[in-house]
């Protein structure tokens, strides 16, 4: 039985990077605010309420959900350092590389502990700095994938492309506004000394949305679903 080739997105290259590719970034993001505060909560931290959400997505690298919050970004870092989207598109493979890098920066300078008994020996206040960068850079990267690389097309009127294509670039749009407004809700948060943990959530659920439709991760989902209408209407 002959495998079927992959098709080209309109006017683009042979596309290097597989469906399974991308929607395992996508499946990481999608799980990962779920991971931590489960975890968390399982695995009380003393000084820390349990199941109290912190105040942050990344201040739960100092609780019991650690191994996961480490895991996943090293396991996006590595999908995304290893991403090579469309052939003869380099900015693809350059923002993957981007992305990947600010990934294993984001777990290697951990944001300042939640309690102050629970900061090491070893953490200095200019990681913080240091982990600030590589988060916005990798938000940044993700919002570029979203509004820009993941909806290219040679077909230039935007009516004028398959409807399959519209509705996955109005999804990805979608989720980098999303990505964009989450971003400057944290921001004010944050010099208003609120907590970030909501936007935060939202704009990882935008990134693991958008990854996941460009992964056409729904296609399985949709064949099962004829399957079952066409065995009904039999």
């Amino acid at each position: 039985m002959k495998r079927r080739k992959t098709q080209p997105v309109a006017g683009m290259g042979r596309d290097l990077s597989v469906r399974a590719h991308r929607q395992l970034i996508g499946y990481l993001g999608l799980l990962l605010p779920i991971l931590l505060v489960l975890l968390a909560g399982l695995r009380p931290t003393a000084g820390l309420r349990a199941w109290k959400l912190l105040a942050s997505v990344s201040a739960y690298y100092y609780t019991g959900a650690v191994g996961v919050f480490i895991g996943v970004l090293f396991a996006l870092s590595l999908f995304l350092l290893s991403y090579r989207g469309y052939e003869g598109e380099w900015v693809d493979r350059l923002l993957g590389k981007i992305a990947g890098i600010a990934a294993l920066g984001v777990p290697l300078f951990p944001t300042e502990p939640p309690l102050e008994s629970l900061t090491p020996s070893w953490w200095i206040p200019v990681m913080l700095k240091l982990h600030l960068i590589s988060a916005t850079v990798l938000f940044v990267s993700f919002i570029l994938f979203a509004l820009w690389l993941f909806r290219k097309s040679r077909i230039a009127r935007f009516r004028d492309r398959p409807k399959e294509k519209r509705t996955r670039d109005t999804i990805c749009f979608f989720c980098g506004i999303a990505m964009i407004l989450s971003m400057v809700w944290a921001g004010i948060s944050s010099i208003l000394r609120a907590p970030i943990f909501l936007p935060e959530t939202i704009a990882i659920e935008a990134f693991a949305i958008s990854w996941l439709t460009k992964g056409e991760a729904q296609l399985p989902l949709m064949r099962t679903a004829r399957a079952v209408t066409s065995g009904l209407t039999k």
